[in-house]
């Protein structure tokens, strides 16, 4: 009977044994299937705290639940992880392209293989620290629409755009690949250089050092100023992220900027005008996006200044309210660097309600604006014409005001009036003042040549001991950014300023 158990165990063992699978059998056809996907490395787990969905940056995979089964689907993303991120800017469309991407390699001017004559090495820009020079373009550069001619190059990573250089030279009108402290004096090897064709100036600031932070690397990047408006930012080599660099001494950002100055007069010295500036547009570059061998491309939108004609203008299409002036012959939207003269000539309300047949129909219109807008007709001083910045740049001076209305900014200064016909009492006028003009010469005249005369005594007796002095006042110089002179201080030849 014992026997018999001990049979029947053993045959119950062995059809259990028959029954389940073999223990390497899964494993090694789990092995085979891998082997042929051994080199897309799928390895997808995920890491502590991150949800079902997620992508793995390091795994390149993306992980979708299915919310009925509960399993995970695993989908490969395409080997090219970067993309091309496009924006519109009213103003300008700008692509980012990554660093795997092969556009960024194209937009990249290698100035070392340019022609040599070609290129300039700016000896002050290269030896010094928040420097600023002024350079002529070979071509017309369309910034914003408006036709430049020159530029500022500063030693900071940006080209500045305006036409008066002021303290406020990093807050508005650059074109900035990545403005920060940079400090070209630092090294022999950084320089500051351009590169004129006729159809491209490139601007490149090479192996520059942050100030303060020298150990960190040096950058390597360039602003492209293409004559069909194009504007590229390449980057080379930036060792840090952007994000990691201090703002406390000089403004940090990459982007474009535009400002049109207004005329007041100023409220401590009436005799003066003071200029004020309103930024209407900005572009604000991604600061994690610039990163090394990385290009950014802004093209250029059609604007209501490219419009040369009425009925153009008028049936405009452009996101922007363009309008036409019969006066100034010229479209525009009103905010643009043409602001005063576009408030001046009152182009605003000529244009309310008006078609171009009613300016056809017109027989002459006036070439000067309405007394109403030109309450100083005398050339007056402005008062921030200064050429330089504080040292602790800041943008609270600014006036950021993109939808600015016509009651802050209709106060403002007009072109000179016609004068009226000579009327017969300023011809007289001007006749009697001659007169006493030849007599006071023929008066001094005489007493110098009879000093012994009671005239010559009356005014020796009478003259002051003591002449007034003459008080100046003395301003503080602001080392930021001073403009200096190019000509004299320049090399040709980029790769042999690099072996200095």
């Amino acid at each position: 009977m014992r026997a018999e158990l001990w049979l029947l165990v053993l045959v119950l063992r062995e059809a259990a044994r028959a029954l389940s699978p073999q223990p390497g059998a899964g494993q090694d056809a789990g092995q085979g299937s891998g082997g042929a996907t051994q080199g897309t490395a799928w390895g997808w787990n995920r890491r502590a705290g991150e949800s079902p969905g997620q992508v793995s940056e390091l795994d390149r995979t993306q992980l979708s639940q299915d919310l009925g089964g509960g399993t995970l689907a695993i989908d490969k993303l395409p080997d090219n992880g970067t993309r091309v991120v496009e924006d519109n800017h009213s103003y300008y469309m700008s692509r980012l392209y990554g660093p795997s991407e092969p556009r960024s390699q194209e937009l990249w001017v290698d100035v070392t293989k340019a022609n040599q004559s070609q290129v300039k090495v700016h000896r002050i820009l290269s030896n010094t620290h928040r420097q600023a020079s002024r350079v002529v373009l070979s071509f017309d550069f369309p910034f914003y629409g408006h036709p430049l001619r020159q530029i500022t190059i500063a030693t900071g990573g940006f080209i500045f755009m305006g036409d008066v250089v002021h303290r406020m030279l990093t807050a508005t009108q650059y074109v900035a690949p990545l403005m920060a402290n940079f400090n070209p004096g630092y090294s022999d090897n950084s320089t500051v250089a351009y590169f004129d064709n006729g159809t491209v100036f490139v601007v490149q600031w090479d192996h520059v050092y942050l100030q303060g932070r020298e150990d960190r690397g040096s950058f390597t990047f360039q602003a492209a100023l293409h004559q069909d408006g194009r504007i590229v930012f390449g980057y080379k080599e930036i060792p840090i992220p952007v994000l990691e660099i201090s703002s406390s001494q000089h403004p940090v950002k990459a982007g474009l900027s535009d400002a049109f100055m207004i005329l007041n007069p100023s409220p401590d010295v009436p005799e003066s005008r003071r200029r004020t500036i309103f930024e209407y547009h900005r572009v604000e570059l991604d600061p994690s996006k610039v990163t090394s061998t990385s290009a950014v491309e802004f093209t250029p939108l059609p604007t209501c200044l490219q419009h040369r004609s009425c009925d153009a203008c008028m049936s405009s299409d452009l996101t922007f309210n363009c309008s036409w002036c019969h006066v100034l012959q010229r479209c525009s939207s009103g905010f643009d660097r043409y602001r005063q003269e576009w408030l001046a000539y009152g182009c605003a309300q000529e244009a309310e309600g008006r078609t171009c047949e009613d300016f056809q129909d017109e027989d002459s219109y006036s070439s000067s604006p309405d007394s109403s807008f030109s309450p100083f007709d005398a050339d007056l001083t402005t008062t921030s014409s200064s050429l330089f910045i504080d040292s602790l740049t800041t943008e609270d001076d600014t006036k950021v005001n993109p939808y600015a209305g016509g009651d802050g900014l209709q106060n403002n200064l007009a072109p000179k009036t016609t004068g009226s016909p000579v009327h017969l009492g300023t011809i007289v006028g001007i006749v009697l003042a001659v007169l006493l003009v030849a007599s006071i010469i023929l008066a001094g005249i005489y007493i110098n040549g009879h000093p012994t005369s009671n005239a010559a005594l009356f005014f020796i007796e009478r003259r002051p001991h003591h002449w007034p002095a003459m008080k100046f006042r003395n301003h503080p110089s602001h080392s930021t950014y001073t403009e200096v002179e190019p000509s004299g201080q320049e090399k040709e030849g980029f790769v042999e300023a690099e072996q200095c």
